[in-house]
């Protein structure tokens, strides 16, 4: 028995018995699994994700696992790169300084964070088109990728803005391996087309290195590289700024973390 409720709802008896619920149609299924048989894949779209980005059909036979596994790897690259730069995007960026944050504060071995963003970046798209500033974030990309070492990770996190982790640096060459980002950038020229007009870029860069043996968290080590290449702007661009210790101060939730939320209680 069902009765109306004031607001407009069905009233159920619990008394009453329920209605049975469809189900899937579980012995047809199984069937098809006993016979071999299984619904064939939709990869037209991943296929054309591949020939947009300019890469080839996996080799395997189609089909066969290798070649599912091949199409996988592919993907799985392609969503961890930007699209622009080819370099790795802000989701892989993000997963890498996690990681990076934890093993420093394990085992204790430097690593420094740069932050960088093309100067003055809003003018070349003002004056020369969009087209004009892909080529010059592009460019940007390059000189970065070929100013740190294979194992750093060079990262374009948005926009016209740019980071570089490198792992196991230490402190006495921070400065040189910023320097040498900043100075291949803006040796760098840029082909306008159609008549081929030279453009050449400068950037900021902003850096601070992980506190070692301290738990620390992503967001506190990229706010402090942030707060340099702010000072790096603020200080009339196209310069470094890096944090002035390699071992910068504890902040409060750090220090929160590394002892487990109780405070220290000093002897008398």
């Amino acid at each position: 028995m069902s009765l109306a409720l004031p607001c407009g709802l069905p009233f159920v008896d619990p008394t009453e018995p329920f209605a049975p619920i469809a189900a899937p149609d579980l012995a047809h299924a199984a069937a098809q699994a006993a016979d071999g048989a299984a619904p064939a894949l939709r990869l037209d779209t991943a296929l054309a994700l591949l020939r947009q980005a300019g890469q080839a059909e996996p080799a395997e036979p189609q089909g066969s696992a290798a070649y599912l596994q091949a199409l996988i790897d592919q993907l799985v690259d392609l969503s961890s790169r930007d699209a622009l730069t080819g370099l790795a995007n802000r989701r892989t960026f993000e997963l890498a300084l996690a990681r990076e944050v934890d093993r420093v504060a394990r085992s204790g071995e430097p690593a420094l964070l740069l932050m960088v963003d093309i100067d003055h970046f809003k003018r070349v798209n003002d004056r020369h088109g969009h087209a004009a500033g892909d080529l010059v974030i592009r460019a940007v990309a390059q000189a970065l990728t070929d100013s740190v070492r294979p194992m750093d990770l060079a990262a374009r996190i948005g926009g016209e803005e740019f980071a570089v982790l490198l792992p196991n640096c230490p402190a006495a060459f921070g400065p040189q391996v910023a320097a040498r980002v900043r100075l291949h950038v803006a040796r760098t020229e840029v082909a306008l087309p159609p008549e081929g007009q030279r453009l050449s870029v400068t950037v900021s860069v902003g850096g601070a290195f992980a506190p070692q043996w301290v738990r620390s968290t992503p967001g506190i080590w990229l706010q402090r590289a942030d707060l340099q290449l702010y000072r790096a702007k603020g200080e009339g661009r196209d310069r470094v700024c890096l944090e002035p210790s390699a071992t910068p101060e504890v902040s409060a939730l750090e220090r929160d973390m590394l002892l487990g939320g109780f405070p220290i209680q000093e002897s008398e």
